[in-house]
């Protein structure tokens, strides 16, 4: 097994090799996407401090994108892959692929009383957390998500 001091290392090993960047795809909502992929990198290495029975996609990824795009692609993409009429909040793909919509990323932060950057901070470690194995199809998985989400979120740095 080991010892607390060497998994925390290996971590941190995996993080450095693993690589996070934010691309923006989309014109109609303005991003700071220094600051989410600064924020990214940091939640990257959270999750991957999250414990796991088996070896994750996270785990295995050297890079991973985040992919903010418009509403309109976003409805495209969850109709080819889930086959879901309109758009999402976030897609994830095991290859490393998070696509967001800034666009339902905005009104949500409206609707829920966040800012646009929390919102997509949400979205991201959501991702993430996708790719480490956690899933929200049911009720349980995704309550057991959501309370991970909360944690990761309240480790990492708050927004100004």
């Amino acid at each position: 097994m080991g010892s607390p001091a060497i998994a925390k290392t290996r971590s941190a090993l995996r993080a450095k090799r693993s690589k996070i960047a934010v691309h923006d795809l989309q014109r109609a909502v303005p991003v700071n996407v220094a600051d989410l992929e600064r924020f990214a990198a940091k939640a990257l290495a959270s999750c991957l401090r999250i414990r796991r029975p088996k070896p994750t996609d996270l785990t295995k990824l050297h890079e991973i994108f985040v992919l903010l795009v418009s509403d309109r692609r976003m409805a495209s993409l969850h109709r080819q892959f889930l086959q879901e009429p309109g758009p999402t909040d976030v897609l994830t793909f095991q290859h490393g692929e998070i696509f967001i919509s800034a666009e339902t990323a905005k009104r949500h932060a409206r609707r829920f009383g966040n800012s646009l950057q929390q919102e997509l901070r949400l979205y991201v470690v959501h991702g993430l957390l996708h790719l480490h194995g956690f899933d929200d199809r049911n009720e349980i998985e995704a309550t057991e998500m959501e309370k991970m989400q909360q944690r990761v979120l309240r480790r990492l740095p708050r927004l100004n």
